[in-house]
């Protein structure tokens, strides 16, 4: 089988179907990827090296740029991204993918699509690129199907194999070959009765999730003027039993999922029936203002000790946009950190799980160690990474703001 895209979906993708016994050729167009995959060098938190060694040792995995090593396969799953460009659902990705395996497809292997994408994608651009690219039939030559990702980047509880796998096909001999090959790699599958209702899922899931931190994020921004503690409401509702679930705020969304998915909902939706998503609309307004909040909070803490952001020695912590995580794509604790800079405040940031090459060259970093936390003005708890000492924070910071509810003490102010 092929996997096309080896990032957060895909790598753990491929290494879970090596496990299982397939051989896997994964392609991506990122030659460094390539090469830290060929040294057994993992870039990714849900598979570590030895992991990866593993698949790579067993001889059933390999990496590679060219899809001329793609001939013969019979499982294809095409895992690549499908960013905005300016509010417009970028599809290039998957064009692209589709148009460099169509050539490569034979008759009776399956493809499945797992990218997050509008209702229709699969069907109404991906089936016209395979066919057109092969000369072969959808349902009649070669199977199809749409499975949406539900990687939770960081969980240590939920992953590939125990998350229950939405599986979908154009028609029933597509989906039986879907379910075939999920079932060698997940524990449950969940059948859809088509690939619209499967592709509509992802982003119903994603856009629930959206909504809900946007209620959560603008409630955070009026309880403390309230004299309420919104972090403790959250967690006294969460005791009952039934009709609540509890959404934590923070200093926005970030990653490939809630900042895009339901703007790709919203804009399909506008364009077949020329109707607004509302609450998808007034989601984005809330989320998208968190940063802001955030750096009206530190304006305003640094006035009452007699400090400007201007020339303040400002130690952020985190800069992905989630706990444990390196992924900084469409991170909310970036667009903080270039916030406070354009400021003017001399900005250091604390980021251990990102790489090096990731990180903007605009931003300085550094370890978290007592005199960088001692020597600023402010401490800005962006993303909780389980790896910062919170106590040190705690004991020795003069200023900390906390977006993420992780510290204590007479010199912390929560979101």
């Amino acid at each position: 089988m092929i996997v096309v895209g080896l990032g957060y979906v895909g790598l753990p993708l491929a290494v879970r179907a090596v496990e299982a016994g397939y051989l896997v050729v994964g392609v991506d167009t990122d030659e460094l990827r390539v090469k830290r995959l060929g040294a057994c060098d993992s870039y990714i938190e849900g598979v570590d090296d030895t992991r990866l060694m593993a698949a790579v040792d067993s001889g059933r995995f390999h990496a590679t740029t060219d899809y001329d090593r793609i001939e013969g396969f019979d499982v294809c799953v095409i895992t690549v991204p499908t960013p905005l460009r300016e509010g417009v659902p970028d599809l290039s990705f998957v064009e692209c993918a589709g148009r460099s395996v169509a050539p490569h497809l034979t008759p009776g292997a399956t493809v499945v699509l797992e990218s997050t994408t509008y209702p229709g994608t699969t069907e109404t651009l991906l089936r016209p690129l395979l066919e057109a690219g092969s000369g072969l039939k959808a349902g009649e030559d070669f199977h199809l199907g749409y499975s949406p990702e539900r990687i939770d980047p960081g969980n240590p509880e939920w992953h590939l194999e125990n998350t229950p796998k939405v599986i979908s096909g154009i028609d029933p001999a597509s989906l039986r070959s879907v379910e075939g090959f999920y079932g060698d790699i997940v524990e449950r599958t969940v059948p859809v009765s088509s690939c619209r209702t499967a592709e509509l899922t992802k982003l119903l899931e994603n856009t629930y999730r959206h909504v809900n931190i946007a209620m959560v994020n603008e409630m955070a921004m009026v309880s403390r003027q309230l004299g309420a503690d919104i972090w403790e409401a959250i967690d006294a509702a969460g005791t009952k039993p039934f009709g609540f679930m509890p959404f934590r705020p923070g200093p926005g969304v970030g990653g490939h999922c809630l900042p895009v998915d339901p703007s790709y909902l919203s804009w399909q939706v506008k364009r077949l029936l020329r109707q607004d998503l509302r609450f998808i609309g007034l989601a984005n307004e809330i989320n998208d203002h968190m940063p802001a909040h955030v750096v009206q909070r530190v304006t305003r803490g640094l006035n009452e000790r007699g400090k400007s952001v201007k020339g303040s020695r400002v130690l952020q912590l985190g800069l992905a946009y989630k706990k444990n995580t390196g992924d900084i794509r469409e991170s909310p604790a970036l667009v903080l950190a270039r916030s406070l800079l354009s400021l003017g405040a001399r900005l250091t940031v604390v980021e251990p799980h990102t790489d090096a090459y990731l990180v903007p060259p605009d931003i300085t970093r550094v370890e978290l160690t007592e005199a960088e936390v001692r020597a600023a003005d402010v401490i800005v708890v962006a993303t909780d990474h389980d790896a910062f000492d919170y106590a040190l924070i705690e004991d020795a910071g003069a200023y900390v703001l906390d977006t993420r509810n992780r510290c204590r003490g007479e010199r912390v102010e929560i979101l």
